[in-house]
């Protein structure tokens, strides 16, 4: 072995502790665009709706297109691989010290004191949320642990129904739809339509199913959309007869939760998210309007933003135990 070759391995092996922490998730540095500046957090990690393969797709279009610093976070085995069946695990999750939103798309997480803890500071301080899909019911922490009023099902008076219900309007209740036999149709809510979040939105629809909202929903909870429970898998199937679109469940809508004190945040919710769904143009235009809206930037909102696919997106279907195995966060960015 000679000289350069000795120097060469040498500065492989000294890098690599930095390196493997880093390669736990994914930075992209934003373009030009009206998000220049601004820090996105995504927060992947369930076992059903490939979120670790649509967050990385939703940073690269606010990245590459809207100019947003955008981290991925994912939930990480023990061999360092992406792995949503790792309930408590999400490293780089201190990112949320830095950002201007988090994008969160988690299922019944039960992180450590020392990762939840970065969750909490950032709900305290009031910034801005996008809850997807499995999002209200993004934890489930023990009973008698240190976070564990942000659980889905907690019972106390003091944050019921935790984070899901508190923060983002409503915590799992049941599927609505007939899950994986009737697709959903976004439908404007009454007197919605000049929302800037719906702004150039139109054609929502995804193979996922309406999931059942309580009715009515906490003040201050604004509808958007409307699921119409269609009566088969594609787009243009028929919208079902009878009780279960009358009334239609809402599937998105903006809160304001509560801080810590007297702080107050927004807070943006779809019960759509599933990989297979943000092939939908639409639901991916109303998420990044979403984006701007929560950090203040409502009035930058494009006519019709530009929420073409950078790269390659061809996400899984949804379903327990279907994602790819062996997987690596940089491995999303093909």
């Amino acid at each position: 072995m000679n000289l350069m070759t000795l120097l060469i391995a040498a500065s492989i092996a000294l890098a690599a502790p930095a390196s493997f922490a880093a390669d736990l998730w994914i930075s992209l540095e934003g373009k030009e665009g009206p998000g220049k500046g601004k820090h996105i957090v995504f927060v992947s990690g369930d076992e059903e709706y490939r979120s670790e393969q649509a967050m990385p797709m939703l940073a690269r279009i606010l990245a590459d297109k809207h100019g947003f610093k955008c981290t991925v976070l994912f939930s990480i085995n023990k061999a360092g691989e992406v792995d949503p069946n790792t309930t408590n695990n999400i490293p780089g999750i201190e990112a949320l010290g830095s950002a201007d939103l988090m994008v969160i798309a988690t299922r019944f997480r039960d992180l450590p004191d020392e990762q939840m803890k970065h969750v909490v500071d950032y709900l305290n301080a009031a910034k801005p949320v996008i809850g997807l899909r499995t999002a209200t019911h993004a934890f489930n922490v023990g009973k008698g642990k240190t976070y564990a009023k942000y659980g889905y099902n907690y019972k106390g008076e003091d944050y019921t129904e935790g984070f899901g219900r508190q923060v983002l309007g409503e915590t799992w209740i049941n599927h609505h739809g007939s899950h994986g036999k009737e697709s959903t149709r976004g439908v404007v809510a009454e007197g919605a339509k000049d929302h800037p979040i719906l702004r150039g939105v139109t054609d929502v629809w995804g193979p996922s199913d309406v999931y059942t909202v309580r009715l009515p929903q906490p003040e201050g909870c604004v509808p958007l959309l409307m699921g119409q429970v269609l009566t088969g898998m594609k787009p243009t199937d028929p919208p079902l007869a009878g009780k279960k679109n009358e009334p239609m469940m809402p599937i998105a809508w903006v809160k304001t939760y509560k801080g810590e004190g007297e702080k107050t945040g927004r807070a943006f919710t779809t019960t759509m998210g599933a990989a297979t769904d943000l092939e939908s143009e639409g639901l991916r235009r109303l998420v990044v309007n979403a984006s701007y809206w929560a950090v203040g930037l409502e009035e930058k909102i494009p006519a019709k933003a530009d929420v073409d696919v950078v790269g390659t997106y061809k996400p899984l279907n949804f379903g327990f135990n279907k994602g790819e195995k062996g997987t690596k966060p940089a491995d999303y960015l093909k």
